[in-house]
This record gives structure tokens, sequence and C-alpha cells, in this order.
């Protein structure tokens, strides 16, 4: 646009404005749809006054009497988007048509897509949201289990993860994670556990694998069929259905990427939103309601803390929601993560994750006094109200879509730029009247995200309690220790080498820094806030002893 003169753009004249505001890597993102490129952005925001903020790009929408240097400017409704979108669509559906993806996952797509395309905001201001006033909780419930539910219910893990950030080439659940049991490992014997201590033989169990996870998952469980000892898990093709692929979006114009070096870069996974449209695609679900099934518990695989638990299924159950969220109580350590909010609009539950809050709402996003709980991704679904829910919404959850920057090659950072459309299953509450959730003790919660988690699971600040849960230590009091290793032992093959001896004790740490190159020696205990520092290029050794709130230089 022509050079914005600030006079006729102040709030409060005689025209009646509307207030859009956005960063300037937010309109970035949307530059194909509203072409625009970023010297136009930054030029347009440079017009405005320094104490509106030199990274906010404050637009005057004026509703009448529209000033001419505004006349033209790309609105997210305009017919821009519309056009993108009808232009484009027929090549991605003839993509994933080609590519045997289910009609579930078209539609998922199809969705994402036309959000992109529309230009809307997928981001969730601080304006939209209030804070949860109030959450039961788990260990206030007076209820008596029932474990006749069992048999109208799914146990269901996502394991479609193959845990790339930590050097891995395989699935993550495959990891070892204490006494020679891998997390596939622990959940077999969970779901056994289960079904000998409520003489429920048939406990439907399943896992969401991807393509990447599937032919390694089902191998990794023959040890559990019936013959080596078990009862067996049930037939391979009834434990599994897989996840839909995505096409990737080239950022520069939005048509399906290519990348002929190697055609398998030009997919990616939707997100663990998925999980919805690829029990349709599958037919998973009409599977399961023919078979008698009515309620589902999913959770993460890395979750050891996420089991069954009766209690909690016969509260979901009697509360008659048709979708409830495990929820804990936020501490420093999860302030990055996604929270629970009330919507202002509805009233309703919500889920914010990171990557949809403005930068501009960062520090209330990050307050765990204001927001007080995290989504545990532990979640119970009404697979009947879910039918009826997809149904009604045209074939696909109206999911909120998260919008991410990646390269057609990730490993080639000069290639293509693309965008990957992604949808979080947490976000399925805010599609539900009547969502729930509860307040879970800490120990429904021990994910492994990154290698700093993975060495405090191992530590013995957690114990691996009868039913083949991993949980913290009593003395915990449900705060885990918080591990911070050196970039260099981001790999689990390179955290190995700190750890050869051993994992030092921190079931009374609170904070354990690490950095440069050191291996702990057998016999270390660590104790309160401990920062050990080796500044040198040679590995220095960590002698055994107690180190209790201290700085350690090497």
């Amino acid at each position: 646009p022509p050079p914005i003169h600030t006079e006729n753009c102040e709030l409060g004249t005689a025209w009646r404005t509307r207030l859009l505001c956005f960063s300037a890597r937010r309109m970035a993102r949307l530059m194909p749809t509203r072409c625009w490129d970023l010297k136009t952005c930054s030029n347009f925001c440079a017009e405005f006054p320094p104490s509106l903020g030199k990274r906010k790009l404050y637009i005057a929408c004026l509703l009448t009497s529209v000033p001419t240097h505004l006349e033209g400017l790309p609105t997210a409704n305009s017919s821009i988007g519309a056009s993108k979108f009808k232009e484009l669509w027929p090549q991605f559906e003839q993509k994933m048509r080609r590519a045997g993806c289910s009609q579930g996952g078209i539609d998922a797509f199809k969705y994402n897509f036309k959000v992109l395309c529309s230009g809307e905001s997928t981001m969730i201001p601080e304006s939209m949201l209030e804070p949860v006033a109030f959450v039961p909780s788990l260990e206030k419930l007076h209820i008596t289990p029932n474990s006749a539910l069992l048999k109208s219910t799914l146990i269901l893990k996502l394991n479609g993860g193959l845990g790339t950030g930590m050097g891995l080439d395989k699935a993550k659940s495959l990891l070892p994670v204490i006494g020679g049991n891998s997390f596939l490992d622990l959940i077999a014997k969970q779901v056994l556990f289960m079904r000998k201590q409520f003489k429920q033989p048939d406990l439907k169990f399943m896992l969401m694998n991807s393509f990447s996870t599937s032919s390694d998952t089902l191998e990794a469980l023959t040890k559990y069929c019936v013959g080596n000892g078990y009862d067996g898990l049930g037939p391979g093709a009834d434990l599994q259905f897989v996840q839909n692929k995505h096409p990737k979006v080239t950022k520069a114009d939005y048509a399906p990427a290519k990348w002929n070096a190697n055609p398998d870069n030009e997919w990616c996974p939707p997100g663990h939103g998925d999980l919805y449209a690829a029990m349709v695609g599958s037919g998973t679900l009409d599977r399961l309601l023919s078979a008698g099934l009515r309620y589902m518990f999913v959770s993460n695989s890395d979750n050891l803390g996420a089991t069954m638990d009766l209690k909690i299924l016969t509260h979901f159950v009697s509360t008659g929601a048709p979708f409830m969220m495990e929820v804990a109580q936020r501490t420093d350590a999860d302030k990055k993560g996604g929270h629970l909010a009330t919507l202002k609009s509805t009233g309703g539950l919500t889920l914010r994750e990171s990557a949809q809050c403005p930068e501009e709402d960062e520090k209330a996003f990050q307050d765990v006094s204001k927001y007080t709980f995290f989504n545990t991704n532990n979640l119970w679904v009404d697979l009947v109200k879910l039918k009826e829910a997809i149904q009604s919404a045209g074939g696909a959850l109206p999911l909120p879509v998260m919008i991410n920057g990646k390269t057609v090659d990730p490993r080639d950072k000069k290639s293509t730029k693309v965008i990957q459309l992604e949808t979080a299953m947490g976000a399925g509450i805010s599609c539900f009247k009547g969502a729930a959730a509860l307040l879970v003790p800490r120990s429904r919660f021990a994910p492994v995200k990154k290698c700093d988690d993975l060495l405090a699971l191992r530590s013995d600040a957690y114990v691996l309690t009868e039913d083949f849960r991993l949980e913290l230590a009593p003395d915990r009091k449900g705060i885990p220790p918080l591990v911070k290793l050196d970039d260099r032992y981001k790999f689990v093959d390179a955290m190995d080498t700190l750890i050869p001896n051993g994992v030092p004790s921190l079931k009374d740490c609170s904070k354990l820094v690490v950095e440069g190159d050191v291996e702990f020696a057998a016999g270390v205990i660590i104790k309160g806030n401990v920062l050990i520092k080796n500044v040198g290029t040679v590995r220095k050794i960590i002698a055994a002893a107690t180190y209790q709130d201290t700085t350690l230089e090497l």
C-alpha cells in the first residue's frame, strides 16, 4: 500500500474502527493469501507511532467511509482465499487419492487447507479466554469403581512417533526404560495385568501406529503371543490402525510440495489430532461400535503413568460427558506447554497450545498462577458421541489448525520452504458441548520428549509399580526433578556416554544442569539444585559423592 499517514488512522476518530493485531512474523505467514511481502509489512509497520511497539502491525480496518489508501487490502473473508482454495484443492485431492489416503484423512486435510487459504487467524489470543475456575479432583471423588464397564471400553495408545528429535529411527516406544523393558513392553504388561486383575480377558487394546512404526511395533509385540508364557494381546490386525499422512504445502504459493530427490518428503504426519480422522477413515470407529465398544481411553505411548483407571472410567461414564480430559496442576516446568482455558464466547473448555499463542500474550500464557491446568493428553471419549460429532461436522472434526513452517527435506535447510498443517488431539475438547476435565495427580503424567526426560525417568526419582506403571517416588510429592542436559546429549546414544555407570540418584534433586563433556561415576547422589560444568575439551569424571545445592566446576 502507499504510505500511511498516522493521523488518518488514529483510533477514536469519527470512523467506527476494528483493530486487528498481528506480529510481523504472523503477517509474514499469511503472505501468499494476502499478497504481502516482509518488506511491505515492515514499511507499513514503520508508519505507525513507535509507542505502539516495533514488532506489532496495527491495521485500522474501517467499517465505514474507508479511505482510499486502505481499499483493496485483502481480509480474512476475501474472495482471494476462496479462489486460492478452489484453484489448488483438486491438486491436493488427486495427490491424496493416488497415494491411497482414506476419505476421512482427505476430509480432515481439506478442512485444514481451507483454514489456511482463508487467511483466518489460527491464534487464540488472550482476549478470547478466561481461566478455568474449577475442575473436579480425582483424589476427592467418592465413587465406587464399576469393573463391568471394561467390557465396553478400549485402551488406545498413540504410537506414531519415531523420536527423531532424540536421534532414533524406530518407534520411540521401543526405547529401553527400566529393567530391560521398553515403553512398549511395559504397556503390554500393563494391559495383561489388568485383564488378569479384573478378570476381563477380552479387555480391548489397540495402537495408533504410523507407516514408520507399524511393522517394528507389531514384531516387538509377538513376544506376548499365546505360547510365550502370556495370554496374548490379540491378532496383529486387531491391534492397530495406521494414522493418515498429509501433503506438505509449498509456502510460496500453497501448491502441493514436490521433492523429486525423495518423494516421501512431500508428506508429513498431521499431528495426533489425526486420531479422529484415522479412526473414521480406517473403519476402526465403526468396527468398535459394532463390537459393542462405547468408551475409549487414549494416551501417549511414552507416558507410562497413563493406565486404565477404573475410578476415572466410572466417573466419566457417570457424568454423561462426550469427552473428558485429564489435566494436572501446572508448575514452572510446564509453563511453555499447552493449558486448559474457558472460551468467553461459549463458556466451554478449550486447549491453547504454545503455537496458538500470539507473541504479545506469551507472558499470560506462561502464568501458571492464572492458567493452572495443563493437558496430560490422557483423554476419555464416548465413541457414540464421537461419531455423531464427526457426522454433524461433515466428516471431520473442526479442530483448531496449527501452522508449522519447515523445509521439504528436514535435513536440508536450503530446500523448499513448506507449511505443515497439524492438529492436536486434546483440542477436541472444544468440539463437544458438555466436554469436561478432571484434575489428576502428577503420577499419571510421566512422558518422555527429550533425553532430559529419559534420564530423569531412568533414575530413582521414579518407581515401577506392581501394575507396571512408572510414577514419581512418594517423597517427590508429585513434583518431578528438572533435568537440563547440554545439547551434546540430545541424542540417546550420546546421553548413554554420560551415564555408562548408571544414572545418578535424583530422588532428592530439584534441578540438575549439565554443561560440557562429563561422565557420572557409579554412586553419584544429586540433592537440591546442582550445576555441573566442564568448560574444557577433555571429558571429566564426576566422582562418587553427594552433591547438594552446589556448582561443580571441573
